[in-house]
């Protein structure tokens, strides 16, 4: 008897994208799809749609056929609960928060839909001992206030060792300071606006919450003028656990910086939220770099740089940060269904 596992495509797509990666999530669901066989209905994101529209001209341009990419826009609740509920849609695709994730999860959930999704996270930065404090303190302000922090794995929860706390603070602190912030389409600009007039407020809600709290604030804190939503890279510092911006994600120029003991007391706090998406680490020691990789509870995680793993390896999270892989080989594996098949040579 001949024995074959075929990967079948799982047949046509509802794929959900958000602002803040415009063409990077769009290109991601739709390479896979395409790739794997399956049709595709994508709905991108109001706030950003120009992206969107001119991935799809490209391949309307190439001739793709008629009906295999589609893009629709519209009210979010309503498109979302349409397109799952259709018989015509076999899979669902996400990125985006975890409300929304566990929001469409369900709705797949009512017809066995199976779900990719890409969700929020809190990142972690492990700062252990014996680094270079200062140097570190330069390139986190770097990391990051990149996108105005506007990324899902943006490193936000700083947790670092109280042998070199101050001093990454200070740098850190001095290094936000010295971020030129402007339009974004001035080449001196070092860092942009947020998106709208929410994530300035929900910005001072959670700074003056740690405040309230005892925090200190280390650099900025405020809005910047009045006009447009620039808000000052802002680092705070000595920050409670029961702080708002301890539990819940900034996303915007926000970072918060706690001080502890030892990796055990740093590897517990990272772990105590119930999302992990991104994280990142700084040693020295081999033996904490191994012991981190083991137990730092994440689905990336980046040691002793804040890059991101590009699009040639997984990318995903762990607990509510939702389910499955996107990049690299694996970005097939969701698109697709395996099918055994038993065979006989010949029929009795």
């Amino acid at each position: 008897m001949q024995k074959l596992v075929l990967r079948q495509p799982v047949g046509p797509v509802a794929a959900f994208t958000p602002w803040n990666v415009p063409l990077s999530s769009p290109s991601r669901k739709v390479s896979a799809a395409l790739s794997a066989g399956c049709s595709i209905v994508l709905k991108a994101a109001e706030e950003t749609p120009g992206a969107a529209c001119a991935l799809v001209r490209c391949f309307i341009d190439a001739g793709l056929p008629r009906g295999v990419l589609n893009l629709v826009f519209g009210d979010p609740d309503q498109i979302s609960t349409t397109l799952i509920a259709s018989p015509v849609i076999r899979m669902v695709t996400l990125t985006g928060s975890v409300q929304v994730g566990k929001r469409l999860t369900q709705l797949a959930a009512a017809s066995m839909k199976p779900a990719l999704m890409e969700l929020g996270g809190h990142a972690p930065v492990l700062i252990c001992d014996g680094v270079d404090a200062a140097e570190l303190g330069r390139l986190a302000a770097r990391g990051k206030m990149r996108v105005t922090g506007q990324i899902c794995a943006s490193p936000s929860r700083f947790i670092i060792h109280h042998r070199v706390y101050d001093e990454f603070v200070a740098a850190f602190a001095s290094a936000a300071r010295d971020l030129r912030v402007g339009d974004g389409l001035d080449p001196n600009a070092q860092m942009g606006p947020v998106a709208n007039a929410r994530r300035l407020a929900a910005m001072q809600a959670l700074v003056e919450d740690a405040k309230g709290r005892g925090a200190r604030v280390a650099a900025g804190g405020h809005r910047i003028g009045t006009r447009g939503y620039f808000f000052a890279p802002t680092v705070l510092a000595e920050v409670p656990l029961d702080a708002d911006v301890m539990r819940h994600e900034p996303f915007g120029p926000l970072a918060a910086c706690v001080s502890v003991h030892d990796l055990d007391e740093g590897l517990a706090m990272a772990n105590s939220l119930s999302v992990g998406l991104a994280a990142y680490a700084f040693t020295n020691s081999l033996h904490e770099s191994e012991r981190i990789m083991r137990e730092l509870e994440c689905g990336v995680l980046s040691v002793n740089h804040f890059g991101a793993p590009g699009a040639n390896a997984p990318f995903g999270g762990v607990k509510e940060s939702g389910i499955g892989r996107e990049g690299g080989a694996s970005s097939l594996d969701a698109y697709t269904v395996t099918k055994t098949v038993l065979q006989r040579a010949a029929c009795v």
